[in-house]
């Protein structure tokens, strides 16, 4: 089913980067194009978009929708230990579509630890990933790495209590460039076994 969403989306994608790229789309063509960046890829446009010119809008849209897509499924929040998905701000004044782990919200900041503590939401790393462009060719995915999502994590080593620099998780940071939609699954899909406790839970019962 998550496949299926990734096809029909990247398909109309696929269609207006053609257009995109070969000079087609019209200016009042504009409008359609950027209610879909809105409504299927969650795409939300900063301030400044409204004072670009409809060419600043059409390289604008090229290069926003020209870019890997993630299908991720997510289920209600039983208190697991992971990420989840959040609107994050970005320097350019948009918000995007993030996995955000424990680890990066800044202890200090009351604000996020509320917001982080109150999802409604987990992240169970059911995605699925559509890795080539409109012609065909495979993304460089390097080139869709926020570098500078690394942070600090609490390990233990030899049972010793240490801090580890991690770079960007494949999740919420390797993957964060990429366009999201971010889909509700049923909580039965949804059986890990992070301690041998975890074998004791229903799901695991012949």
């Amino acid at each position: 089913m998550l496949a299926g969403i990734l096809l029909e989306v990247q398909q109309k994608v696929f269609g207006y980067s053609q257009k995109l790229e070969d000079g087609t789309l019209e200016d009042t063509e504009l409008p359609q194009v950027e209610r879909f960046a809105t409504n299927a890829l969650n795409i939300r446009f900063g301030d400044h978009y409204e004072k670009f010119t409809p060419n600043d809008r059409k390289e604008f849209l090229k290069d926003i929708l020209d870019r890997p897509l993630r299908v991720c499924g997510m289920v209600k929040n039983v208190g697991e230990p992971g990420g989840g998905p959040f609107w994050i701000a970005q320097p350019d004044g948009r918000t995007v579509l993030q996995i955000i782990e424990s680890a990066q919200v800044q202890e200090n900041n009351q604000g996020q630890k509320e917001i982080f503590k109150s999802s409604t939401h987990f992240n169970p790393v059911d995605v699925v990933c559509g890795v080539r462009d409109h012609k065909g060719q495979k993304y460089d995915l390097t080139n869709f790495v926020n570098p500078d999502l690394a942070f600090i994590a609490s390990k233990t080593s030899e049972g010793n209590e240490i801090k580890a620099l991690e770079l960007p998780g494949l999740w919420n940071g390797g993957m964060a460039r990429w366009n999201s939609i971010f889909v509700e699954v049923p909580i039965e899909t949804f059986n890990p076994v992070k301690t041998v406790n975890d074998l004791l839970k229903p799901a695991h019962q012949a």
